[in-house]
């Protein structure tokens, strides 16, 4: 694990990535990774993620800034840009009910092929998908997701890479740490090693490979 600036983190990233990246609505989103991000015009680039957020916020800035060209989340209702570029073919948008897609996160982290969930099923959501009926009940099967990089943001984390969360910002960001292939995490406070109760470790540092300081 690295301790690097947020533009030496980024630079780590090609265009044509795959990002999975935390927050909902904005909360617990490393927006001092999407700033630089847009600062440094990745491009093409497939984020997944609970929402775009609004215009001007989060993810919305990737969306704003035209360098996103699929996006997988569960809501976009916030955001007009994303709705735009989706309705004139500009951007490609894969909606996923939201307890599903977290659930794919999750498969992808440990290593699983997929899930079998009933949400979905008699809906458009089923289209193009296997189902498979077990115990008289019909499932469908949702792949797992994965992706080149993980963008975290933690509340405190240790010069070990450590990561700690408060509140609701704890929400997509474990998930998405563990099915990243680069995990960048950005920390409100870095503290020296030890100084964080096991107990209160969320991901453990084995999972990070770079750490930004916010400022």
């Amino acid at each position: 694990m690295q301790t690097i600036s947020a533009e030496e983190a980024v630079a780590t990233i090609p265009d044509g990535a795959s990002l999975l990246i935390g927050g909902f609505m904005a909360v617990g989103t490393p927006e001092r990774l999407i700033d630089e991000i847009v600062r440094q015009e990745k491009r093409h680039l497939t984020v997944i993620a609970n929402d775009t957020a609004q215009p001007g916020v989060g993810i919305g800035k990737l969306v704003s800034a035209k360098l996103v060209d699929r996006v997988i989340a569960s809501h976009i209702g916030l955001n007009p840009e994303t709705q735009h570029q989706m309705m004139s073919g500009e951007l490609k948008v894969e909606l996923v009910p939201q307890g599903t897609l977290i659930e794919r996160i999750r498969a992808g982290g440990y290593g699983l092929g997929g899930i079998l969930t009933p949400t979905g099923v008699g809906t458009e959501v089923e289209q193009g998908k296997h189902k498979f009926v077990l115990n008289g009940q019909t499932y469908l099967v949702e792949l797992a997701l994965k992706a080149d990089f993980a963008l975290v943001q933690a509340f405190v984390a240790d010069y070990l890479g450590n990561l700690s969360y408060v509140l609701t910002a704890r929400n997509f960001n474990p998930l998405a740490a563990m099915a990243g292939g680069t995990v960048i995490a950005c920390a409100e406070h870095i503290l020296p090693t030890g100084f964080i109760s096991p107990d209160h470790v969320v991901t453990p540092a084995p999972l990070v490979d770079f750490l930004v300081a916010n400022p």
